[in-house]
């Protein structure tokens, strides 16, 4: 058995039971790589977009029960763990900009299906789905305290110009969120509905790397 043996499954191109070299400097010193990073070389990482150049999204008017900009579903056998969203507001003519991220334990019933992007442009296609809309044309389950996650949340009540207009969540902790699960974010604005351009990065495995049987 050679030293650093590593055994591999199918994800990251090799076969199961195969054993490539661990990876190591020119010096022979061992790559040690954060879990982040770790799962996007590992063909794990995905990306959902809101808006292109020239052509951003509006949100809603007050962020709305049951209605989201953006959404993430696992269905049972999958899990997803957020890790990065960027709000980056287009025209800030609005009041009271406001924004969310949460999940629920049912995926969602409508909107515009998107498809996931690879942080690793060679990666395999999600096994999740997506879907991304203007003005809160995502459907998700109703908000519960007792059943509803909220991951960040953040507003701001003055006009932009006084305020950087972007808004970035990365957390040091991600949430492990096991399918079946749906993770949404919200847009919003008092009276007039923002634009602007998003995206979301997160990690997909399947449920057995988590709750090995």
């Amino acid at each position: 058995m050679p030293l650093l043996q590593v055994i591999r499954g199918l994800a990251a191109g090799f076969g199961n039971g195969a054993t490539p070299g661990a990876r190591l400097t020119t010096m022979a010193d061992q790559v040690v790589t954060n879990f982040y990073q770790a799962m996007i070389l590992d063909g794990r990482g995905f990306q959902i977009t809101a808006g292109t150049i020239s052509e951003p999204v509006v949100g809603d008017v007050v962020i709305t029960d049951t209605k989201a900009e953006m959404a993430i579903d696992a269905a049972s056998g999958t899990t997803i763990m957020p890790i990065a969203v960027n709000i980056s507001y287009n025209l800030a003519a609005a009041t009271l900009y406001e924004a969310a991220g949460k999940s629920v334990a049912t995926v969602s019933s409508a909107g515009t299906a998107f498809t996931p992007l690879p942080l690793k442009s060679d990666s395999a296609d999600a096994v999740s789905s997506a879907r991304v809309a203007a003005a809160g044309g995502v459907t998700v389950t109703a908000e519960l305290a007792t059943t509803t996650l909220r991951h960040f949340s953040w507003s701001q009540p003055i006009a932009a110009g006084a305020w950087p207009t972007w808004y970035d969540w990365q957390p040091q902790y991600a949430p492990v969120l096991v399918g079946a699960r749906s993770f949404y974010v919200q847009i919003a604005a008092a009276a007039t509905g923002p634009s602007y351009y998003a995206n979301v990065d997160y990690i997909e495995v399947p449920t057995l790397a988590v709750n090995p049987s």
